[in-house]
């Protein structure tokens, strides 16, 4: 299996996507910078976080129309599994790859520290080594991460199982129905604002990360006919 990691100008956590692939699952990774026209060769995305030219405008409003995001959008319709972290799920909402969009948090700080979430699906490509209704503890690191869905959508996101992580008790940032990371409808495309790709190991207070990389490992064999890894 082969990853890519995003580059935009400003990420700051494309090396910690890089090194989670690493140690995790030991597939091949490359770094594709934000000018890339061609992402044939890889089977999985990470749009990773950190402050995408320099966060103007909007969180991810100007990423959105970087080269590299028309070959995601071209992924994307090909099934390919994407995970989009912190300011790559913001990347994803402006390119509508991913429904709503992640404003101020309600406390008008940056907040950064561990919390607790609930796993609300386990069908996606990246939450398969999950257990339903499991609580993990993934760190936060964000000022723009409450995440905002008018009524109908949220309705839809409930209806078609696209929840995919809820704050399990404190709300750090106010985001609607306590959501923390949603998926499409096809579940190849995930967005969170936890930072999984920093608790890959106990030494750095969680490994329940790892678990996305490994669940995302093992999507990609069984769509190839290969074995699982456990």
């Amino acid at each position: 299996m082969k990853f890519a990691v995003l580059v935009f100008p400003a990420s700051n956590c494309d090396i910690d996507c890089y090194k989670a692939v690493e140690d995790t699952i030991g597939e091949s990774v490359d770094y594709v910078f934000h000018t890339a026209t061609d992402l044939s060769a890889y089977d999985a995305i990470l749009v990773p976080g950190g402050f995408s030219y320099g966060d103007y405008l909007r969180c991810g409003a100007i990423a959105q129309f970087a080269p590299v995001m028309a070959e995601v959008r071209k992924a994307a319709e090909q099934g390919k599994f994407i995970l989009g972290i912190c300011n790559g799920f913001q990347i994803l909402t402006e390119a509508g790859l991913l429904p709503g969009a992640l404003i101020r948090n309600n406390s008008l700080k940056f907040r950064c520290h561990q919390v607790g979430l609930k796993v609300e699906n386990t069908n996606t490509a990246f939450t398969k080594d999950y257990k339903q209704g499991e609580v993990i503890q993934i760190p936060i690191a964000h000022g723009e991460g409450n995440y905002y869905v008018d009524d109908e959508t949220l309705a839809k996101l409930k209806a078609n199982n696209q929840i995919v992580f809820r704050y399990a008790d404190d709300n750090p940032n106010g985001s609607v129905d306590n959501i923390a990371g949603i998926s499409n409808e096809a579940g190849n495309i995930v967005g969170m604002m936890p930072h999984p790709e920093r608790a890959i190991k106990e030494i750095l207070g969680s490994a329940d990360g790892a678990r996305m990389f490994t669940s995302v490992l093992n999507a990609w064999r069984e769509r190839n006919g290969a074995a699982s890894i456990r």
